[in-house]
């Protein structure tokens, strides 16, 4: 059978696509949690050390972690990408309502169904409903870095990617916080405004306003083409030092927690991994009926199938703390995530024949 003189090349090689800590996330997370539980084991003067340097009940060691886990990828946020808005805006229409408008409220339920009736039976009520929070917590946060690499491995167009990531970003500063409030608050979990006022300040405004300014700062005065050279490739080991340098503390933290209840950590990926799979779906089959380009259709979908662990990590440590059953249950949206998303790389590579069949007949019409 001769091959096909038209037929698309071939997707990038995961190995090619993704850096070293990236392509084993997973790995490096697990090695965090098995770090964390023995330093808290072995030296558990070190927690209570770390907890007497708090102000307003926030952590300064672990808010210093996740500046340096969020800060790099605001900074490579283009919001003069913006612009480009009108092109393409089906793509655009998707992505925003399935992150804002169905993703939150999906994690909700699922995970609600999952953690306070399924698992009844092998998770306390009340710790049930803090790992319910983190859920919340992960499905209020859009994927923003991550995204990128998930883009490069489904052949997406870089920079529509780039537009969906920032106006993301933008709404997350107004939206984050209510959608957050009134499904903890459905809940029946109670967090002052106060408290998720100062987060969304310390872990989303901060650190975008730092970054761009940083970045129109760096490119005006060295250019673009050092500041994606050079100055980026600098800073790119700064988040994954900071998130596996918080883990480790988190788990010294959760250490206790996790050996009286491994099983926790099994039962709270379940909701996750439906949750991720659902909004996949949801995303790439809407796309692929209305005509978007499989380009944008596959990186949109991954957007909303993925989380910004990263703040939600940080949420969930300044509205519960590093002992909160919240806390863990984000700290497991990050080790599940990368090996479901390259799952969701491969059926995206793989469906792609299916947008270039509809793609004729949307042009008819």
């Amino acid at each position: 059978m001769s091959a096909d003189p038209q037929a698309t090349p071939s997707a990038p090689d995961i190995r090619e696509g993704m850096g070293f800590f990236e392509r084993y996330l997973s790995v490096w997370v697990a090695l965090a949690i098995a770090a964390g539980v023995a330093l808290g084991q072995l030296a558990p003067a070190l927690p209570a050390t770390l907890s007497q340097f708090e102000y307003a009940q926030v952590s300064i060691p672990i808010a210093v972690l996740i500046w340096a886990m969020i800060f790099p990828m605001m900074v490579q946020i283009d919001f003069s990408s913006i612009l480009g808005v009108r092109r393409q805006p089906r793509g655009l229409i998707i992505t925003t309502t399935v992150n804002w408008l169905i993703k939150p409220f999906s994690m909700f339920l699922i995970a609600g169904l999952f953690l306070l009736v399924l698992f009844e039976p092998f998770i306390a009520a009340e710790r049930a409903r803090e790992y319910l929070a983190g859920a919340i917590l992960l499905g209020a946060a859009p994927c923003t870095a991550m995204v990128f690499v998930w883009s490069y491995l489904t052949r997406g167009d870089p920079a529509y990617t780039l537009v969906q990531v920032s106006l993301n970003d933008l709404i997350m500063l107004v939206a984050f916080a209510p959608i957050v409030m009134l499904l903890l608050g459905l809940s029946s979990i109670e967090v002052p405004w106060a408290t998720m006022l100062l987060s969304v300040l310390m872990y989303i405004v901060i650190p975008l306003a730092a970054g761009y300014l940083t970045r129109v700062m760096v490119i005006r005065r060295r250019g673009q083409a050092w500041f994606d050279e050079t100055f980026m490739r600098r800073l790119a080991p700064v988040t994954p030092i900071g998130l596996i340098a918080t883990l480790v503390l988190l788990f010294a933290f959760q250490g206790e927690v996790i050996l009286q209840n491994p099983l926790h950590i099994a039962l709270i990926a379940v909701p996750l991994i439906v949750q991720t799979v659902l909004i996949f779906a949801i995303a790439y089959l809407w796309a692929q009926r209305w005509g978007v380009p499989h380009a944008i259709a596959a990186p949109g979908a991954m957007i909303g199938a993925s989380n910004f662990f990263e703040l939600a990590v940080a949420a969930a440590i300044g509205l519960f703390g590093v002992h909160s059953g919240a806390a863990l249950a984000t700290v497991v949206g990050v080790l599940v995530e990368v090996p479901l998303m390259l799952a969701l790389v491969k059926v995206a590579n793989r469906t792609r024949p299916m947008f270039e069949r509809a793609a004729p007949a949307t042009a008819t019409s």
